[in-house]
């Protein structure tokens, strides 16, 4: 499970639904992504520029935000 990407739509206060509209996925895409599917790039840039964080910290690869 990908915590940050989910800590970080919790911070934000969006449903699943809401963030997966925002991203243009459907919210079963979004669930395998989180679920440990591979997420394509273009989804992770949305997320990233979103969350005003670094890819690296949303797949957990480092502990820093930015």
């Amino acid at each position: 499970m990908r915590m940050n990407i989910e800590a970080e739509r919790a911070r934000l206060g969006l449903s699943k639904e809401e963030l997966s509209r925002k991203l243009g996925i459907s919210s079963k895409t979004y669930s395998k992504y989180i679920g440990g599917s591979p997420i394509s790039s273009d989804v992770l840039v949305k997320m990233a520029d979103l969350f005003c964080c670094s890819i690296d910290y949303l797949l957990g690869r480092s502990e820093a935000t930015a």
